[in-house]
């Protein structure tokens, strides 16, 4: 038996072998911060041979910017060694040798107390994780998404978002192609209208008969995203010849939708196999609704002229609002979740990265915001407002941000109380003070002024109708410039939707229409008063709160403790929307029943009456709306709380009041949200358990 044992093999060569093999990149450090030995993990992560990195001082893999602090830290190091556990390291950055960087967690050994002068230093790169590397990949789609959001609303060229989106498509998703087809008028052929790296035979401009054997043609017939996994085994239709040519291997195509009706095809194609999974259909198709939207309110801008614009538009906008919210949603509460994810609590850099998707989200939700503002389908959630303490602060703001040429000035001078969504408020009067900006590009004096009404002229008595003799009375917000001011002309249409008088890239024409929508939706009104030389004073006139009910709403505001154990009926159609609420409500320290369907939440309501709150969204694909839920869980569960969900208000008006001073009204919660305005308004809808229905 001896003659089949293989010989043992000696401590020095074992643990040769064992730093060869070990799957991590080791390195062995010098007290002078040199690289002793270095082991094949960690030349094939940084991208230097063996021999190149033995000899190279260690600072030399810390990126340039965070050099001086790296070098800080190792000398404070270098007086207290000890084991340091990975993901502690204030940076987790590596520079490779051509000058990339890559996310890395480290962990350090010294070696002292064996006396040897050493830190073995494990470096593990951590982009590979596969749901690091996911997020990160949906953040990085976000960011596009905005970006795309941003321009669909800035600009009314078509044919510029035509140009723009497969560009973007194509450097998002790092594909060779990309590409646009609209539906022609007769609807027997498409037109290519816009793409990137197209060949010769698709050139912009190019015709394809609709027809199901051609690929545009067979996703009219569908309706649905397609994925050409394998060209090389595509049978469903034939392929054009040039596909193969060009190395084509996989392609991804989804439907531009206009109220229902497929207008077109937006398609991107790779030279690699299986290129594409959910992450990059929901991405495209995000661009295929901003795009497609983008295409729709060109078509009806003639048609606004000769219409009521406030409702054409709402409907343009509110088309998209619920699923764009609903993606906002679940970017942002991912986001969250990523952000107290252990494997990068401490990464620096990944910080930085979701904290730019955090923003970029976030100017998605105000995109939307602008959109349902001056359609007057915005979530407001109305509350007590001091305007003098409001304007004292927008003001500061303001001084520091506007050109130092302007003069800004408050009069104030006592406590005044309006009630309006405080956020929508704040943004209102930005959007006035950059108007005004924009309108004294010399300088000049920005005034901004509060007070409250004692008698209303007759023009907003009027507008007001049988809201103008309320009890409480109105507040006065002036908003005045000493700029060129507006002609009558332009007056008589500068609340109109997509009406500016600025350059071309300048302005969208959405400001003051959103102004008025936002007043508006707010029971209240605003007067604008100009003339060329003479400066523009615009004037917010909302509904007063009085100080006692002020104190009394602030105090309910503050209650947002939950019960612990809380048990909750959660109900969303939208399975990655509820994923994240789900996450939120746990971490909220609350027991939660998920259910798809309003149908499926009823039926459970036979096995189980202890829920203490319905979490509901309000539009639920096909069957029940949310509230009609809530009616018929109350029915049945007297006591039990009701909060719904909703990307835009309108959806209330099927069946349900919107007067949030209604106690029967339902508490409503707004898409986007975060965990702290959730558990605000769970602790809203308990407390209004006690109200009398």
């Amino acid at each position: 038996m001896s003659d089949l044992t293989t010989p043992p093999v000696g401590p020095p060569e074992l643990y040769r072998s064992l730093f060869a093999a070990y799957p991590d990149a080791l390195l062995l450090v010098g007290a002078d911060g040199t690289i002793v030995l270095a082991n094949p993990a960690a030349s094939r992560l940084l991208g230097y041979s063996i021999e190149e990195l033995t000899g190279l001082p260690v600072d030399a893999l810390v990126p340039d910017a965070i050099r001086p602090r790296h070098a800080a830290y190792r000398g404070a190091y270098a007086l207290h060694p000890r084991p340091r556990a990975m993901g502690t390291q204030m940076e987790l950055v590596a520079k490779c040798r051509d000058g990339s960087e890559v996310m890395v967690e480290i962990a350090l050994s010294p070696l002292q107390d064996e006396g040897l002068p050493y830190v073995v230093a494990a470096v593990r790169g951590i982009e590979a994780y596969p749901r690091v590397k996911q997020a990160l990949q949906r953040a990085h789609y976000s960011e596009f998404v905005a970006q795309m959001g941003r321009l669909a609303v800035d600009t009314r060229d078509p044919q510029l978002l035509l140009r723009e989106v497969p560009r973007v498509a194509a450097e998002a998703l790092q594909v060779e192609v990309a590409v646009v087809y609209l539906l022609e008028p007769n609807g027997l052929e498409f037109r290519v209208a816009g793409g990137f790296g197209l060949g010769d035979d698709e050139a912009v401009g190019h015709k394809v008969a609709n027809r199901p054997e051609t690929k545009p043609g067979f996703m009219l017939s569908q309706a649905t995203s397609q994925l050409v996994v394998d060209a090389r085994h595509e049978r469903r239709f034939p392929l054009p010849p040039g596909w193969l040519a060009r190395g084509i291997v996989s392609a991804l195509a989804v439907p531009l939708s206009d109220r229902g009706q497929t207008i077109g095809v937006l398609g991107v194609r790779s030279h690699h196999a299986k290129r594409f999974d959910d992450d990059e259909v929901r991405f495209l198709q995000s661009l295929s609704s901003l795009l497609a939207t983008s295409l729709q309110r060109s078509q009806t801008e003639e048609a606004l002229k000769h219409a009521q614009r406030m409702e054409s538009v709402g409907q343009l906008t509110g088309g998209i609002a619920h699923d764009f919210n609903n993606l906002l949603t679940v970017i942002q509460g991912n986001l969250h979740l990523l952000e107290e994810h252990p494997a990068i609590n401490g990464d620096d850099k990944a910080q930085q990265m979701l904290a730019s998707a955090a923003r970029a989200s976030r100017r998605g939700a105000e995109l939307t915001g602008k959109l349902l503002a001056f359609s007057r389908r915005q979530v407001l959630s109305p509350s007590h407002v001091d305007v003098a303490a409001l304007l004292e602060s927008l003001a500061d703001m303001l001084r520091r941000t506007l050109d130092q040429r302007i003069r800004i000035e408050v009069e104030a001078s006592s406590p005044v109380v309006c009630i309006a969504d405080p956020g929508q408020l704040e943004s209102t009067l930005l959007n006035l003070a950059i108007n005004s900006r924009d309108a004294m590009p010399e300088g000049g004096v920005l005034s901004f002024a509060c007070r409250p009404c004692h008698g209303l002229p007759a023009d907003v008595a009027a507008e007001l109708g049988a809201a103008a003799g309320r009890r409480d009375g109105y507040v006065a917000i002036a908003v005045t410039d000493t700029g060129r001011g507006m002609s009558e002309a332009v007056r008589e249409h500068a609340f109109e939707p997509f009406f500016t008088t600025k350059e071309l890239g300048r302005g969208t024409g959405l400001g003051l229409s959103t102004v008025y929508g936002f007043v508006k939706q707010s029971r209240g009104a605003v007067q604008l008063q100009s003339a060329p030389g003479a400066g523009t004073t615009v004037t917010l006139v909302l509904p007063r709160h009085h100080e006692a009910h002020a104190a009394s709403a602030q105090a309910a505001s503050a209650r947002t403790a939950l019960p612990a154990g809380l048990k909750v009926l959660l109900v969303e159609d939208e399975a990655e929307v509820r994923s994240v609420v789900g996450h939120f409500l746990r971490a909220l320290g609350c027991v939660v029943t998920e259910f798809g369907t309003a149908e499926e939440a009823l039926a459970s309501l036979a096995h189980a009456c202890d829920h203490e709150l319905l979490l509901s969204d309000i539009a639920l694909g096909q069957g029940m709306r949310g509230t009609e839920l809530a009616r018929r869980v109350r029915e049945r569960l007297p006591g039990i709380g009701t909060l719904l969900m909703s990307g835009y208000s309108v959806e209330l008006l099927h069946g349900e009041t919107t007067d949030p001073a209604d106690p029967a009204a339902p508490e409503l919660l707004p898409k986007p949200f975060d965990r702290a305005a959730l558990a605000q308004a769970i602790a809203r809808a308990l407390a209004a358990r006690s109200v009398p229905r």
